[in-house]
């Protein structure tokens, strides 16, 4: 026996067992199944990878062509257009860079369309950028098209254009690619709206630079027609060197309609992108008027305009911001936003002028202001069709392009430069609504007085109704009387009034030729000088006294005055003209006509004291608006003169005086009906007893207290 062998029962001859390590204690298969998911990742991640280099290669080496059917299937199932490739395809990374290359690529259009294609192309290259594509977005680094043709189009009710490929869904705007250079050759682009009534063709031609310096542009012709007013196109997309490095391109256009030619400039973001981004406009031509007919909006014309603004196009609003500019000898202002996106055309603009020219002011009312400028109103009223000796035109404004834009317009204007109308601080409110017009309120101030007016015209209405409702706060007549080129005014004392008219018709002289209502200009207390007085009257007597005695400016105190008319059909007549002085009552009596623009009125001075030498008879105003008559040797006094002329052969000169005797005999008015602006009815004399020398509103001579109608119309 082998004396080191151990009997294996002896538990002294046992050894013990070794103590585990931790990691001794893990389970092998979990350190096993963490490496082998390690090793399919792995494994994974080369087999993408190299799935993709494969693909990649593949698609390298034969340039994508076996995907030309495929392509085309997928692209006409999405777009639910036919899609198809004539000649050569490629399709594939290059290296990085996606590479499309098409020969003979058409897209069809809807059913709908004027024209069966979309889109053709003889020859496109261009490389597109993955990433942005994969969210949506399309970026073209470059862009080589030749013989290219693309038709844009809405449909009839602008409800589907040709370039939104749902069918289901709603039409959306045009949103191009983002394309950092381009070369185009012999490719046009036409574009069709039937709402804008609006249809363009552009032709596209390069000048392709080696080193795209600024001397590459995409250049572009075209023509078409905007509303039925044709127009032509030039200009050009400048690429600089900043565009390699994704930088910016310079846009310049050139446009010509309507003897009108606007220039646009400014800096895009990408060849194709115009959403947004500030252009600077010019615009010059002979007539505003012209411009904007060209969209639709209907001014009166203008005089030779100049204007000058920054664009921001946002889809189908276009706002004009920085305006600046003249029109004629006015300057002008301010903002305009022009929105086509409704039913209707509409403009919202605030404008502003530092000096209005009256001649610009004309057209406004229906005058041509170069006639006005160079012969005078007369001649511009007789240009307007206007009968002869008339100065309120004819001339309207097309109603129904009145029908066909909105507008909600602010205008002031600082001055007014005129020879004799004293007219400042201007402002006015201007709305318009389908044809409703309102220039509400229309504020100035007029010799140191403020006249506000509430006018509004509807043009729903044929012929259109317009509804006058002018209010002239109290006014120095000084003042006012000055404006017109008198050198002493002859009066300190005030007048305000009132004239409310409704008159139908397109021009201005139908509108008030056929309106009715009431004119009211109530003069409060003050003084008028003795020179007018007793001119209304003839006094000789007083005259040649205040003559000798050197004060042919000594004020006669007013009392209270009023001169209103009735107006029925165009036709005005007294209703009452009355004013009460210290020394005098001056009634009036007949009127005048808008349709006719006859004058036929006599005024009459009754003194209150005893005058030794008096005429006492009418003073008349006759003729019409362009060539006013006035008349102080009256019938009446002609058979006073001789009366005294028989007086003075039978017995002496100092008898022929008697003849001209005033014996002062005027009953003064009570100057309550008369502040209040009442009708020749409620006028009083001051023992209250009606008065019957002031007119009735109804009929009126010339100074005869007879049924003889006025004009032949009372």
């Amino acid at each position: 026996m082998n004396p080191t062998s151990h009997d294996a029962s002896d538990p002294a001859s046992v050894t013990p067992a070794p103590v585990p390590t931790p990691s001794e204690l893990t389970p092998p298969d979990s350190a096993e199944r963490r490496k082998r998911r390690l090793r399919i990742a792995r494994n994974i991640a080369i087999g993408v990878l190299g799935t993709l280099f494969a693909i990649w290669l593949i698609l390298f080496i034969t340039k994508g062509r076996f995907l030309k059917g495929p392509v085309e299937g997928i692209a006409s199932s999405l777009t639910e257009r036919e899609v198809a490739v004539k000649g050569d395809f490629q399709l594939y990374f290059a290296p990085f860079r996606i590479k499309f290359f098409a020969e003979g690529l058409t897209v069809s259009n809807p059913e709908w369309a004027t024209r069966p294609y979309l889109f053709t192309a003889r020859r496109i290259d261009t490389r597109i950028a993955p990433l942005p594509l994969l969210l949506g977005n399309w970026r073209l680094y470059w862009l080589d098209l030749t013989d290219g043709a693309v038709d844009l189009e809405w449909n009839a009710r602008r409800t589907a254009n040709t370039w939104t490929f749902d069918s289901s869904g709603d039409a959306k705007p045009l949103e191009l690619p983002t394309i950092d250079r381009a070369s185009l050759r012999d490719t046009k682009v036409r574009y069709r709206d039937p709402v804008l009534q609006l249809l363009t063709d552009l032709d596209f031609a390069s000048v392709v630079s080696n080193d795209a310096r600024i001397g590459q542009a995409v250049r572009f012709t075209g023509d078409g027609t905007l509303r039925s007013t044709p127009f032509t196109l030039k200009g050009a997309l400048l690429t600089p060197d900043a565009t390699v490095q994704r930088g910016q391109n310079k846009l310049e256009l050139q446009a010509r309609a309507a003897n009108n030619i606007i220039d646009i400039s400014g800096t895009l973001p990408s060849l194709a992108d115009i959403e947004g981004v500030p252009l600077a406009t010019r615009a010059r031509g002979r007539n505003a008027a012209e411009l904007l007919g060209i969209i639709g909006v209907v001014i009166p014309r203008t005089r030779t305009y100049k204007l000058n603004a920054t664009l921001v196009k946002n889809d189908r609003e276009y706002r004009f911001t920085g305006l600046k500019g003249t029109f004629g000898d006015s300057d002008i202002a301010g903002k305009f936003t022009v929105n086509m996106a409704g039913e209707r055309v509409h403009v919202d603009a605030t404008l502003a002028t530092k000096t209005l020219d009256i001649i610009d002011v004309s057209p406004f009312i229906g005058y041509n202001p170069d006639v006005v400028a160079a012969r005078g109103v007369q001649a511009a009223a007789a240009e307007s069709g206007a009968a002869p000796a008339r100065l309120l035109p004819n001339a309207s404004l097309r109603a129904e392009g009145l029908r066909v834009f909105d507008a909600d317009v602010r205008y002031t204007a600082a001055r007014l430069r005129s020879d004799s109308i004293p007219i400042s601080d201007i402002s006015v409110t201007v709305d318009l609504d389908d044809g409703m017009l309102k220039l509400s309120p229309l504020i100035l101030t007029m010799a140191r007085g403020k006249l506000e007016s509430d006018i509004a015209i509807d043009w729903r209405r044929r012929p259109a109704r317009t509804q006058y409702d002018i209010r002239l706060a109290s006014t120095p007549m000084a003042q006012l009387l000055s404006g017109f080129g008198v050198a002493e005014a002859g009066t300190t004392g005030t007048v305000k009034g009132r004239i409310q008219l409704t008159g139908d018709g397109d021009a201005l002289h139908d509108s008030l030729g056929s309106a009715s209502g009431r004119m009211a200009f109530v003069i409060p207390k003050g003084t008028f000088w003795t020179r007018n007085v007793q001119l209304a009257e003839l006094d000789f007597g007083t005259f040649v006294q205040k003559m000798f005695e050197d004060k042919l400016k000594d004020p006669v105190q007013i009392n209270c005055g009023l001169v209103a008319f009735t107006v029925r059909k165009g036709a005005a007549a007294a209703d009452p003209i009355l004013i009460d002085t210290t020394k005098n009552v001056i009634t009036g009596r007949g009127g005048f006509s808008f349709a006719t623009e006859q004058m036929d009125m006599a005024f009459r001075a009754d003194g209150k004291k005893f005058s030794l030498v008096s005429g006492q008879s009418p003073v008349q105003i006759g003729g019409y608006f362009s060539s006013a008559k006035l008349n102080v040797i009256s019938p009446e006094l002609l058979g006073r003169a001789g009366v005294g002329l028989g007086l003075a052969v039978l017995a002496a000169p100092p008898a022929a005086l008697l003849a001209f005797v005033d014996v002062g005999d005027a009953k003064s008015a009570a100057c309550g009906p008369v502040l209040q602006g009442a009708r020749a009815a409620g006028q009083r004399t001051t023992k209250g007893k009606p008065r019957d020398d002031v007119g009735n509103g109804k009929k009126a001579t010339s100074g005869k207290r007879d049924d003889k109608k006025f004009l032949g119309i009372f």
